[in-house]
């Protein structure tokens, strides 16, 4: 595939972007390579190769989803700079 002066002009245009006539040109270029670098890749006989789905080996990392013990309200509120008996006491900050 070539890569010409309209498809950058379109790409740009696209993604609503403004470029100077030297970054169209250096764009142009690093389209072009990215692209001929794809279509090297293309070349490879991959008919034994089966498809990656996952990176490494490990199924699910993460921790059992349990319920653990929490702290109550009254000893969440203990600190606070000002609270009443259920909440926090913060300042307004939206004026209406």
């Amino acid at each position: 595939m070539e890569v010409n002066a309209m498809l950058v002009q379109q790409l740009a245009d696209l993604a609503r972007l403004e470029f100077s006539e030297q970054e169209k040109k250096e764009i142009q270029g690093d389209l072009q390579r990215m692209i001929t670098f794809v279509e090297k890749l293309n070349e490879l006989d991959t008919t034994h190769v089966k498809p990656l789905l996952h990176l490494t080996a490990d199924r699910n990392v993460l921790r059992e989803d349990t319920v653990v013990p929490s702290i109550t309200r009254e000893e969440g509120l203990k600190n606070a700079p000002a609270a009443n008996d259920q909440y926090f006491q913060v300042p307004k900050v939206i004026k209406k």
